[in-house]
């Protein structure tokens, strides 16, 4: 069994990429790798083909795992076929994953990336593209993938 999990904001080169790398390296410590499928993506499509911002990724580097490889793409009607889990960074991009939610949607779960978190729980994860707060999205998503992996390690038992 493979449960796959996405991660959507909005331009798939702060936030999310961020998520997917982070979640990665916390699946590959948990031997976990062989039974979860992660990706990331935007609901904005003004940067497909690009890189993460360069800040995401030296603030990835400093926190153990390497996401300069990855490459952002849109949100596609796939994606409702072939995640079980679509985690949004916040309020905007849930309600355009919910919007374009297709019939034929095999989604189990559509919500917060914080939902599974401890101390940010439900709560938007902040886009620090012109902010420069990209520790402080590593904060929400650390409390966030700690409760996602306790959730997924008791679905998968």
């Amino acid at each position: 069994m493979s449960t796959g999990v996405l991660f959507v904001c909005l331009g798939n080169i702060c936030r999310s990429p961020t998520a997917e790398g982070l979640f990665r390296h916390r699946v590959q410590q948990a031997g976990l790798d062989s039974h979860v499928r992660i990706d990331s993506c935007g609901t904005g499509s003004w940067h497909v083909g690009q890189p993460p911002d360069p800040r995401a990724v030296e603030a990835a580097a400093e926190h153990g795992f390497d996401i300069s490889g990855l490459r952002a793409r849109q949100l596609c009607a796939a994606d409702y076929r072939q995640f079980d889990y679509l985690l949004a960074m916040d309020e905007d991009n849930l309600a355009v994953i919910e919007r374009f939610k297709p019939l034929d949607s095999s989604v189990r779960f559509i919500g917060l990336a914080t939902h599974f978190a401890s101390n940010h729980a439900h709560l938007a994860v902040p886009d620090p593209y012109f902010s420069g707060g990209f520790v402080r999205v590593l904060e929400f998503l650390e409390d966030a993938m700690q409760g996602l992996m306790h959730h997924l390690a008791g679905e998968l038992r």
